[in-house]
C-alpha cells in the first residue's frame, strides 16, 4: 500500500514549445549533448520518489522513445525500478488539465505530490528538497515556488496576505497599479497532497480567452476554502526559469556548460579558456589534462591522464589514453591508445584504433583502422579499412585504396614495413612484416615479408626535347 510519507513527481513535458520555432519536441533540445528533460529527471530523483510520470502529448512519441532509451540518471542507484512512467495529454487543454491526465496512474497514491516542468533544466535536488522542507514545516496545505526575475515580464506576481501567505496569484495583464510593483514571480511548480491536488483541480474552470484549465487557478481556490498556502522563495532565480525560445536555451546551456567545467577544474582538470571550451554532460577527463581554446569533447568521450587536448579540436564518443595530444584535429567513434600523437589537421574517422604511441601527422585520415604500436603516419595519407602492425612507417601521400565501386576491401601492413612516399596499395592486399614498397608504387599484389616493391614505370630522360619543341613552335 502506498505511504502517506511517499512522494509523487509530474513533470510536465506535453507543451508545444511554439516560441522555439521548431517541429521538435521543446523537452528534447539537448544542452550539453543530453535532452533537456534528463535533467529535470535527475533533479527529481535526487528526492527518492515513488513514482516519476511524465506527462507528454505533442511529439509524445518522441519523447517516451528518448527518455525510456537514453536517458541514464546522474546517479543510476538512486533510481527504483519502474519508478518512471508516462501519461498521455491528447489535447492541448492547459497545464492544469495536463496535471490532471496523471490521475489515473496517480490514482492509489495517498503521498505528496510535486508538479514540474519539463523545460526547467537549470533545476537541482538540492532546491526542490529545500522546498519540500519548506512546505512541511509551514505545515500549509499547498506550497509553490516563487523568484525574482531580472525581468518581471508576464510572469504571474504573488500577492501575500499580512501573515506572509500566499493570497492570490495575479496574471501580468490583470495587475493593478498597487500590484504593478510586486517582484516576486510564480515559477509554477506546486507540492500537496495527491488526493488534494486532484481535488482542486477538479474546480478549475476554463472560462478564460484560451478556453484552458489552468494550474495557477488551485492557488485561489484553496484560499477560498480556507487553506494556508505558502510560497518557497528560489535561492536561484535562473534555477526556476522555463526555456521558453532558443536565446532561453543559450544561457541555460551556458550555466550548464559551466557547471561540468568548474567541476573538470575541482578534479584537477586544468581548462585554458572556458569561454571557449565545450565538454558535454558525462564526459570524463582524468587529472593533469589540459583542454586547450576551441576544444569540443563530445558524447561518451573519456580522456586519460596528462593529455593535451586542443586547440581547435573535436573529440566525439571516443577513449584517449594517458599522455596524448590531440591537437586541430577531430577523433570520432575511436580508440586511441596512450601517448598517441594527432595532429595538426588530422582526421580519425570512426572505428579506428591508435595503438600506444602511434603518430598521425597533419592532413591525414585514419577510417576503420587499426595502426600498431609506433607505427607512424606523418602527413598527407589515407588509411581506410586497412591492419596496420607495429613499428610501420607510412610515407606522405599513401593510399589505402579500399573501394572497388561496389564494395570495401582491407589492405593489411605487418610489423617493421616502410611504405615509401605515394603509395597507391590496391586491396585487398597484404604487405609482409619488414618489406619495403618504393616510393610511386602502385601496389596490387601481396609483398612477401623482407621484399622490396617496386611498381612503377622507369624514367626516361629525353635531352634536348624543350629546345626541339620551341624550335617546332616557331
Amino acid at each position: 500500500m502506498p505511504s502517506e510519507n511517499s512522494l509523487s513527481i509530474v513533470i510536465l513535458a506535453a507543451g508545444e514549445g511554439s516560441r522555439m520555432r521548431s517541429k521538435a519536441a521543446k523537452v528534447l533540445f539537448p544542452i550539453c549533448g543530453r535532452p533537456m528533460l534528463s535533467y529535470v529527471l535527475d533533479a527529481a530523483l535526487a528526492l527518492d520518489p515513488d513514482r516519476i510520470v511524465v506527462v507528454v502529448g505533442h511529439k509524445g512519441d518522441d519523447v517516451v522513445e528518448a527518455i525510456r532509451h537514453t536517458w541514464i540518471p546522474q546517479n543510476p542507484r538512486a533510481a527504483k525500478p519502474g519508478v518512471l512512467e508516462f501519461a498521455w495529454q491528447k489535447e492541448q487543454k492547459g497545464t492544469g488539465h495536463a496535471v490532471m491526465c496523471a490521475k489515473e496512474v496517480l490514482e492509489s497514491s495517498s503521498g505528496l505530490m510535486l508538479v514540474l516542468y519539463g523545460d526547467t533544466p537549470l533545476l537541482s535536488g538540492d532546491l526542490l528538497q529545500g522546498f519540500r522542507d519548506y512546505h512541511v514545516a509551514k505545515g500549509a496545505s499547498l506550497s509553490l515556488i516563487s523568484f525574482t526575475p531580472e525581468d518581471m515580464g508576464a510572469y504571474g506576481r504573488v500577492v501575500r496576505n499580512e501573515q506572509g501567505g500566499v493570497e492570490r496569484i495575479v496574471e501580468a495583464r490583470d495587475l493593478t497599479p498597487a500590484e504593478a510593483g510586486i517582484s516576486e514571480a510564480n515559477a509554477g511548480m506546486y507540492i500537496t497532497r495527491t488526493g488534494l491536488m486532484f481535488d482542486l483541480l477538479s474546480e478549475v474552470k476554463n472560462d478564460n480567452a484560451k478556453g484552458e484549465y489552468y494550474l495557477t487557478d488551485i492557488v485561489h481556490i484553496a484560499r477560498g476554502r480556507g487553506m494556508q498556502v505558502s510560497a518557497f522563495t528560489a535561492p536561484d532565480a535562473q534555477a526556476v526559469q522555463g526555456v521558453n525560445d532558443r536565446y532561453a536555451l543559450s544561457l541555460a546551456e551556458g550555466a550548464v556548460r559551466r557547471d561540468i567545467l568548474r567541476k573538470l577544474s575541482l578534479e584537477g582538470v586544468t581548462v585554458r579558456d572556458p569561454s571557449s571550451t565545450y565538454i558535454d554532460f558525462g564526459v570524463e577527463v582524468s587529472p593533469d589534462t589540459v583542454i586547450e581554446p576551441q576544444t569540443y569533447l563530445r558524447g561518451a568521450t573519456r580522456i586519460g591522464c596528462g593529455c593535451v587536448i586542443g586547440p581547435g579540436t573535436e573529440i566525439i564518443d571516443s577513449t584517449v589514453g594517458d599522455g596524448s595530444k590531440i591537437w586541430f584535429s577531430v577523433v570520432e567513434e575511436s580508440i586511441v591508445g596512450k601517448n598517441v600523437q594527432i595532429g595538426p589537421y588530422s582526421h580519425i574517422r570512426p572505428n579506428a584504433t591508435l595503438e600506444e604511441g602511434a603518430l598521425v601527422g597533419n592532413f591525414a585520415e585514419v577510417k576503420n583502422t587499426v595502426l600498431g604500436k609506433g607505427t607512424k603516419a606523418h602527413h598527407h595519407c589515407y588509411l581506410g579499412d586497412s591492419t596496420i602492425g607495429a613499428g610501420v612507417n607510412i610515407g606522405a601521400g599513401t593510399v589505402t585504396v579500399n573501394y572497388d565501386g561496389t564494395r570495401k576491401h582491407r589492405t593489411i601492413i605487418e610489423d617493421g614495413a616502410f611504405i615509401g612516399c605515394n603509395a597507391n596499395l590496391i586491396a585487398p592486399v597484404t604487405i609482409g612484416k619488414d618489406a619495403y614498397v618504393a616510393a610511386g608504387s602502385t601496389i596490387t599484389d601481396d609483398v612477401p615479408p623482407l621484399s622490396l616493391a617496386i611498381a612503377r614505370e622507369r624514367q626516361v630522360v629525353k635531352e634536348g626535347w624543350v629546345t626541339q619543341r620551341r624550335e617546332k613552335g616557331r
